[in-house]
């Protein structure tokens, strides 16, 4: 049998999870600390939270222009939310295809109900809120997964709800070279359809195979 640890999430920020991109680089320092659960020897793609993250209170603007209240439209659903911009040049997009690569194949999966497969909610923030319009945000889904959820509004709202998950997101910034770069936390928090609690973390290097794996178990609300 596997022996299982229990370690602060402080702990395991420079293993991958809690990183930063630029997307960028740097880190604030102000994010709250969750317990986790690993077992010695695992390649989960997934890090299991012992005390898992509250839904965050997030009342947004949707792709549609319409207001969109994060906890009330995703209650007793299985939902993966991840913040980034769209101007993005890489791990934005990749987590974003990577995701939407894995939900078609579990449209395949003859042991989940239809039911059950369209209750699951992908939700993309974005971190650059000024340029990431509700017209812009949708444009961009359009090529990765019209069903995604798209959310924008006012950066610091959205800050605190990043902060709230353990994500640090800063400011859009201009470099040297003229381009706005958004920094941000690169994990994916997956938050169970039983208990509405953000109870998996998945950092950038998760993979297709990996969601595409544990995406039937997130959505029965059980541990991949």
């Amino acid at each position: 049998m596997r022996k299982k640890k229990t370690f602060a999430a402080a702990a395991v920020l420079a293993a991958a999870a809690f990183t930063l991109s630029a997307c960028g680089s740097g880190d604030s320092g102000d994010k709250p600390v969750a317990v986790v659960s690993a077992e010695s020897g695992s390649d989960k793609a997934a890090t299991v939270l012992d005390q898992p993250f509250t839904k965050p209170d997030l009342v947004l603007t949707d792709t549609h222009g319409k207001k969109y209240d994060l906890r009330a439209q995703t209650k007793g659903k299985p939902t993966l939310v991840y913040f980034g911009y769209t101007h993005c040049p890489d791990v934005c997009p990749l987590t974003m295809n990577n995701l939407a690569v894995a939900k078609k194949e579990v449209e395949k999966n003859k042991e989940l109900t239809q039911a059950q497969k369209d209750s699951l909610q992908i939700v993309f923030v974005t971190t650059d809120p000024e340029r990431d319009t509700p017209a812009a945000l949708g444009k961009w889904l359009q090529g990765i997964d019209p069903d995604v959820v798209g959310l924008t509004g006012d950066f610091s709202t959205i800050q605190a709800g990043a902060r709230s998950l353990g994500i640090t997101i800063e400011p859009p910034r201009k470099e040297k070279d003229g381009k706005i770069v958004s920094t941000h936390g690169t994990q994916v928090i997956a938050f169970s359809p039983k208990t509405d609690g953000g109870y998996l973390l998945y950092g950038e290097g998760a993979t297709v195979d990996d969601y595409t794996k544990d995406l039937p178990k997130i959505i029965k609300g059980e541990n991949p």
